[in-house]
């Protein structure tokens, strides 16, 4: 499905869109590989594409939503209702101005922030290609910040069936070219997991993910990893958490990363403002869009508070947003946006993104999202497909 042609350069804010129609794809995709967490097994991603048309113009967005409540309470089947019931139809109410008018347009609806960052993303597609931007550009010129060209990255590692698979994995990835190792863990595959990955790569950047698997009871656990020169623990108390890890930070040297307990800007405010961790890890999706995470990444500039760009599985579709979103500049630590092959053979959207020799993305510079979906690849995954029209 091609990107619109490419147009005079009249500025970022192009005027009204108006929303002729959208399509919704619940589609099911399956993994190169099982990808294992504290809270499950995934062997394929199901979620949702939206294509939404405006002016003639086609955009594309992706939620990070997963078939069960694992990561976030909402799911494949809330989205599907959310969009449908509730922001589609707010969508058709009134032409776009800006894209960054959307969360208040969508502030009808309580909660869902992954459903309304779906949408979000495409009308953020839809009006970087009406400017004759790419939507790297498109944010540059929006914030007036300098924009990278390649953005560094890591790579996310499941929990392993024993600590030397989990070895044989790392040793891959880096060979593959990839500057950063995270490590899923979760009680009983933890401190042995981190030590023997520190014996076997000293001199790696190395961190390990709990996804809210631990309470403050286990505060030693973590003081014990302080010996091992770790970039970051992420998440390691509850999800809903931002107080009790303000507890948990001052008893320990290797910085904690929020993930799970940002939800808003608000959110990334008091969690700094608490001291309850040094770094936050920004996915768009789960703060509601591009708006919001920019609202987070500036907040955290400000205040000298580091950021990265978190991965969902994205099919190339959602990695093309995250890689723009992670060009801003104080994604300063490697984002968890790895090349397509990582989690899916073939990746629905042509070409593929692969991992340059620097351990980098490079930031697509085609209009909007910079990406083509395959048809015949979307369709081959496309479990249930919706138009939606005023």
């Amino acid at each position: 499905m091609p990107r619109a042609r490419s147009a005079v350069n009249i500025g970022p804010i192009i005027g009204p869109m108006r929303v002729e129609q959208v399509e919704l794809f619940h589609i099911r995709i399956p993994l190169v590989a099982p990808f294992e967490t504290s809270f499950g097994v995934t062997a394929e991603r199901e979620t949702i594409l939206a294509r939404v048309v405006a002016d003639g113009v086609a955009g594309w967005g992706e939620s990070i939503a997963d078939a069960a409540p694992g990561y976030a309470y909402e799911t494949v089947t809330t989205n599907w209702h959310i969009l449908s019931d509730y922001l589609i139809p707010a969508l058709f109410r009134a032409p776009v101005d800006d894209p960054r008018q959307l969360p208040a347009r969508f502030e009808h609806v309580r909660g869902h922030p992954m459903a309304k960052a779906t949408l979000e993303a495409a009308m953020w597609d839809i009006a970087a290609q009406q400017a004759g931007l790419s939507l790297r550009d498109y944010l540059g010129r929006l914030t007036g910040r300098p924009m990278k060209d390649r953005v560094a990255v890591g790579v996310s590692i499941g929990i392993q069936p024993t600590t030397e698979k989990l070895l044989e994995r790392i040793a891959s990835f880096l060979e593959y070219g990839y500057l950063r190792i995270k490590i899923k863990i979760k009680p009983g595959r933890d401190l042995q997991d981190a030590r023997a990955a520190r014996r076997a790569f000293p001199d790696c950047l190395l961190m390990v993910d709990a996804n809210s698997a631990y309470t403050l009871r286990d505060a030693d656990l973590f003081k014990q990893m302080d010996d091992l020169n770790l970039l970051m623990i992420e998440q390691p108390l509850g999800y809903d958490d931002i107080y009790e890890h303000s507890q948990l930070q001052p008893q320990i040297k290797t910085p904690i990363c929020l993930d799970e307990s940002i939800h808003s800007p608000g959110h990334a405010q008091l969690a700094i403002a608490l001291g309850a961790c040094k770094i936050i890890n920004i996915k768009q999706g789960r703060v509601g869009g591009l708006t919001q995470a920019i609202a987070v990444h500036d907040i955290c500039e400000a205040r000298g508070v580091p950021v990265w760009c978190g991965g969902m599985l994205e099919t190339g579709v959602g990695r093309a947003l995250n890689l723009a979103l992670a060009a801003l500049p104080n994604f300063t630590l490697p984002s968890d946006l790895s090349a397509s092959n990582r989690y899916y053979n073939p990746d629905l959207i042509d070409p593929p993104f692969t991992i340059n020799s620097d351990g980098t993305l490079s930031v697509p510079t085609g209009l909007g999202l910079g990406v083509n979906v395959v048809p015949e690849r979307l369709r081959r995954v496309t479990l249930r497909h919706q138009i939606f029209r005023p």
